[in-house]
């Protein structure tokens, strides 16, 4: 077992599982499916295991050298912006945060401990969202259905049966009127013919 590879194919199988579910379940339910990369969150229990100069190093290297560092606090903002900001409504997403990685890595990070918000900490602020792009592994359609037959059967998952509501056209509606009642006549007139009971002369549709 290797934990590092074992996190990043979880990562993966979000991404694709997210993708997945936007292509079986956006367009009939209106729910949004996305992914998203919040940043290097170099300072969390992730690392827990980790050797203790990595544990150490490792955040400082993110914070003053990268630029790839964002804090558990600046994470949790953007996982809130997109379960709110009305532009994170579009479905089938992979969300990102814009910013040069080596931006105001100078004086003002050192005087915040590396803890910059916006451009420098991984990304800009709220207003920096974007699309970002998805690799080939996440965007392999085989591998989506796979995945998820393959989980629902280990997890006994049960996923609503939906079906497209289709409006029928009006120009079908009005021929499939009139068709039927041309059948109702033929048969009305197809009884007095053959004098069934109960029906009269003249009677018509």
């Amino acid at each position: 077992f290797i934990g590092a590879k074992a996190y990043k194919d979880s990562k993966l199988c979000l991404m694709v599982m997210a993708n997945f579910l936007h292509t079986k379940y956006h367009k009939l339910t209106g729910i949004s499916f996305s992914s998203m990369y919040p940043g290097c969150i170099a300072e969390s229990p992730l690392f827990r295991e980790k050797r203790e100069w990595f544990r150490t190093y490792f955040p400082i290297f993110m914070k003053f050298i990268t630029g790839g560092f964002v804090s558990e606090h600046e994470a949790g903002q953007r996982l809130f912006q997109v379960a709110h900001d009305p532009r994170c409504s579009k479905s089938g997403i992979y969300w990102s945060w814009n910013g040069g990685p080596r931006e105001d890595r100078g004086l003002e990070a050192l005087e915040k401990g590396g803890q910059i918000s916006g451009g420098g900490g991984a990304g800009g602020g709220w207003d920096s969202i974007y699309e970002n792009d998805q690799s080939r592994k996440v965007l392999d359609v085989d591998a989506a259905v796979d995945l998820f037959y393959t989980s629902t059967s280990i997890t006994g998952a049960e996923w609503p049966d939906l079906k497209q509501v289709v409006s029928p056209c009006p120009t079908l509606m009005v021929i499939g009127a009139v068709t039927q009642g041309m059948v109702k006549r033929e048969e009305l007139k197809r009884m007095r013919e053959m004098g069934r009971p109960g029906i009269q002369e003249g009677q018509t549709l």
